[in-house]
């Protein structure tokens, strides 16, 4: 949500699409509201708005139109987005923090590591997308049955049910034998962030995670980028070790709202 300005006019709000929602004043959009869904059937809502008074019609119009549970996320330390989605009936859920990452591996201390005997990192690009592809959707089923998708952060961007899209550039791959094993995904905005680390459930803790952001953060400093960037669930605790223990500081944090 932007920040809200007051208002003399009420808007009239109009659904506009099955995921999309005007508020409009004046004959002037000063507010949008989208829903989508994530992969475990969570309906996520975002409202972006020009005043308290476009923002406040559009959170009591969305959910008469939507089945509960909702879900939103906000930053924590925006208080007046925080309180308007508290006033819309939403309350916090969990917290992921943000980190910023260093990419030298003078400071991560990541430089010597190497993936465990028989494993080898793919860098980005070079790994077959119909394999990238079966990975994937066999460390979403894995995630599904394990720790659930409520457990990966929320800002992991939302795709259509039974669907994967993969975009080679942006994963390392490791490979052990002729099967790929675990990936990371890096998303190169003006500032890169780390959106996804994934191995295999059968070859957790063999330091595969380790190496593929070793890989991927020398990628980083190479080119020229000093830090990344990434979300962790406040929950997570081998996360939290993995990237604290590098040497990324904590810079922000969202939390997850849901409406019942």
């Amino acid at each position: 949500m932007n920040s809200p300005r007051t208002a003399p006019n009420t808007p009239a709000v109009t659904r506009v699409s099955d995921t999309e929602w005007h508020a409009v004043e004046d004959g002037r959009t000063v507010g949008r509201g989208d829903a989508s869904r994530r992969p475990d059937g969570r309906l996520f809502v975002s409202i972006d708005a020009w005043h308290d008074a476009a923002f406040e019609r559009l959170a009591a119009a969305m959910p008469a139109d939507l089945p509960e549970p909702l879900h939103t996320v906000a930053d924590e330390a925006d208080q007046d987005a925080l309180s308007a989605w508290q006033r819309a009936g939403f309350t916090p859920v969990r917290r992921e923090w943000g980190y910023l990452v260093p990419t030298d591996p003078q400071i991560t201390g990541l430089g010597p590591v190497r993936p465990p005997a028989g494993v080898t990192i793919v860098p980005a690009g070079r790994a077959e997308e119909g394999p990238l592809r079966a990975l994937e959707r066999v460390i979403h089923d894995e995630v599904a049955a394990g720790a659930g998708w409520q457990a990966v952060p929320a800002q992991v961007l939302p795709r259509p049910a039974g669907t994967i899209v993969v975009d080679p550039s942006r994963y390392a791959v490791a490979r052990q034998g002729d099967r790929y094993v675990g990936l990371i995904r890096v998303n190169p905005p003006r500032r890169p962030r780390i959106g996804l680390i994934a191995v295999r459930a059968a070859l957790h803790r063999r330091g595969i995670a380790r190496a593929l952001l070793a890989h991927a953060l020398d990628e980083l400093h190479r080119h020229g980028t000093a830090t990344a960037w990434t979300e962790v669930t406040e929950t997570d605790t081998a996360a939290t070790a993995l990237f604290e223990g590098i040497g990324a500081r904590r810079d922000g944090s969202t939390l997850e709202l849901v409406r019942r």
